[in-house]
């Protein structure tokens, strides 16, 4: 087994397979999925919250509303008007992010650059600095190119992915 994961999981696979499986729109992708995972076992928090990811994607929890949404970080709405209309360059895994329902009502079209420091005045630098290590957020990502902040977070996502996996 040992020798097997050493030769799958080599840095290449880390560093340029994992982050390519990334650049995807399918919400069934096995390398979305192994970040699904690499959230909850990381006990990381929803993004813009104290809850626990685990806790919102508990499928027992009982609500009329569902408790967390997939939240586009660049919204669809935004990348139209800056002319990015193909949906599977929006809807790319590496765009979206786990907020609560509130949140992301609230965010709605922003722009990340217009939304961001709303919630992030909320909380200490030390909790801002583990949600941008939770959700694989690049630094200034607010104010990246966004095909530059996609590239950027998959390889973030992919880190996320390799510690969780190294902490089972």
């Amino acid at each position: 087994l040992e020798s097997t994961l050493q030769l799958e999981l080599s840095n290449d696979f880390w560093q340029s397979r994992l982050p390519n499986n990334l650049e995807t729109n399918s919400s069934l992708s096995p390398a979305w999925s192994a970040f699904n995972a690499a959230l909850v076992i990381l006990e990381a928090k929803t993004l813009f919250s104290s809850i626990s990811i685990d806790k919102l994607l508990d499928p027992t929890t009982n609500a009329n509303k569902s408790s967390l949404e997939r939240h586009h970080l660049f919204p669809k709405h935004y990348l139209e008007k800056l002319g990015i209309d193909q949906e599977k360059l929006r809807n790319q895994v590496a765009n979206y992010a786990y907020v609560e329902w509130n949140d992301n009502i609230d965010i709605s079209d922003k722009s990340p650059q217009e939304y961001l420091p709303s919630y992030l005045h909320r909380y200490p630098l030390e909790e801002i600095e583990k949600m941008y290590y939770w959700h694989a957020l690049p630094k200034d990502w607010e104010t990246m190119e966004y095909k530059e902040f996609l590239q950027n977070r998959r390889q973030l996502m992919a880190k996320v992915i390799r510690d969780a996996f190294e902490k089972l």
